[in-house]
């Protein structure tokens, strides 16, 4: 088996990366294609060229923007080669990794990557960028905006908590959306969310009914409008119950046309995208392959 890093070297964990290159030196991978990336935007390319060099497990180090950079790479590669990619999760949400069950630990995410199952996951995408477990637009992106603007650096998961109470201020926005070519909504709404997967940061479930391989997006809005309002919905969001809520709606679909009345950012796995007035969302069936922990025999 050919092994490659694509390394973002700004983020480290545990013993950082002299510690990935002993643990693989003792599994016999003494000398990996190895690429050490200063920024998230830098490591596609890395990954097309550990592609077009015979890898067949890509260990990616780092946090929801090198990994989904990398999982987009591979989604666009030649489908003829296309490596299992293993998350040595060095970020601050791990969202793709929180979802397969990846553990926080090197040793323990090293040995998932080398030994675990290998799973074929779809991706959805969205105005051409592929994504793994959540896309959105309206509080969610507004909050990655912001906490992708330095403060998540310095704070962690806490830059979350605070752009999400600023965010709820934010004005809603007009959305019409349209599913599988009928449209599914049309008004005001604070955000429109589309899960591959069901948890979001810090172990909240947004979608319970989610699953990566069935070829479908499960879509939510949101229609709360006011403080007190976002402050319902998060409240059954915590309790698991937020399809429940009044000010929620619910659906599942393969493809997705948004018009929104003004501009505004959204969201790809945690990363902030530029603002638009349009998306174009589509399911890419069995995109990506990903290592995962074995399922347990309990």
């Amino acid at each position: 088996m050919s092994v490659a890093v694509v390394a973002h070297a700004g983020k480290t964990f545990d013993g950082g990366l002299p510690e990935l290159r002993r643990l693989l030196a003792d599994r016999g991978f003494t000398d990996p294609l190895w690429f050490e990336v200063p920024k998230s935007r830098k490591a596609p390319a890395r990954i097309v060229e550990a592609l077009d060099q015979g890898a067949d497990l890509i260990l990616v180090w780092g946090g929801d923007g090198t990994v989904q950079r990398c999982l987009d790479a591979v989604a666009r590669h030649d489908e003829h080669h296309k490596a299992a990619i293993g998350i040595l999760p060095a970020g601050t949400a791990n969202l793709l990794a929180g979802n397969l069950g990846v553990p926080s630990g090197l040793e323990a995410a090293l040995e998932v990557a080398l030994d675990g199952d290998r799973r074929h996951l779809d991706m959805g995408v969205v105005n051409g960028q592929y994504f793994a477990v959540m896309a959105g637009t309206g509080l969610d992106a507004l909050m990655m905006k912001e906490a992708d603007a330095g403060l998540k650096d310095k704070v962690g998961q806490l830059a979350y908590i605070y752009t999400g109470a600023r965010a709820v201020r934010a004005a809603p926005v007009t959305m019409t959306v349209k599913v599988d070519g009928r449209k599914w909504f049309d008004g005001q709404a604070g955000c429109l969310l589309l899960g591959n997967m069901g948890k979001l940061t810090g172990g909240l479930v947004a979608f319970p009914d989610a699953r990566p391989d069935d070829g479908l997006l499960d879509i939510g809005i949101v229609t709360a409008t006011s403080s007190v309002e976002w402050a319902r919905v998060l409240t059954r969001l915590v309790a698991g119950r937020a399809s429940r809520s009044k000010l929620v709606r619910i659906t599942k679909g393969r493809r997705l046309t948004v018009k929104l009345g003004h501009k505004r950012p959204y969201e790809l796995d945690g990363g902030a995208r530029p603002k638009t007035k349009r998306l174009k969302i589509t399911v890419a069936p069995r995109a990506v392959t990903v290592c995962a922990p074995a399922p347990s025999n309990e």
